[in-house]
């Protein structure tokens, strides 16, 4: 007669061996394929290619700075990133809305901007001073946009009214008519006012 405890190590074995494949592979198997038969461009990372060579993603901001991390002033500038937008870091500062460093860093942002913008900063809005919750968010508001139009068009000698009518064509609305706000996504914005020059 096996003793009960070696019984009961052999099945718990099998168990694990058993859902390991289940659940670590097959799971994982099924879901990759699903994945790529239903939504292939989102499941390989809604990769941008420009002249044949990959330029970012559509669900990933990026920055458009110099080498130095000064913003450039002919292309319009994402939202601020508490990750550098690095996709294997996703997340948030963790800083409360009482956090003298979350402060600090608003002020700072808002006088940046201001001087790099040309305009009061009681016009910048929100969503120029704060990351998203992912530091990824690869949209700005139509105010933001809209405020780096006189910037954006006098750096590249365009007609702001011209740049405003391609923010507004690339204006997305709320997803499915009422949940969330109406956004910009920058790297197509980026990309559309390159093709103007």
């Amino acid at each position: 007669m096996q003793n009960p405890l070696v019984r009961q190590s052999v099945t718990a074995a099998r168990t694990l061996l058993v859902m390991t494949l289940l659940l670590g592979v097959g799971y994982t198997a099924v879901v990759l394929g699903l994945g790529q038969l239903i939504a292939p461009a989102q499941a390989a990372g809604s990769l941008v290619s420009r002249d044949g060579d990959v330029v970012g993603s559509s669900l990933i901001g990026q920055s458009f700075t110099d080498a130095d991390g000064a913003p450039l002033p002919e292309w319009f500038q994402s939202r601020p990133s508490a990750v550098a937008y690095d996709a294997g870091g996703s997340g948030a500062s963790n800083l409360g809305p009482e956090s003298g460093e979350l402060v600090a860093s608003i002020d700072e942002r808002r006088a940046s901007i201001a001087a790099f913008e040309g305009v009061d900063p009681s016009e910048i809005p929100a969503d120029a001073l704060t990351a998203s919750a992912s530091g990824l968010d690869p949209h700005i508001s139509p105010d933001y946009a809209a405020l780096q139009v006189p910037r954006v068009a006098e750096a590249r000698d365009l007609d702001p009214a011209e740049v405003q009518a391609l923010v507004d064509a690339l204006t997305e609305g709320r997803t499915l008519g009422f949940i969330g706000e109406p956004r910009v996504p920058v790297l197509a914005l980026n990309l559309a006012l390159s093709e103007l020059d």
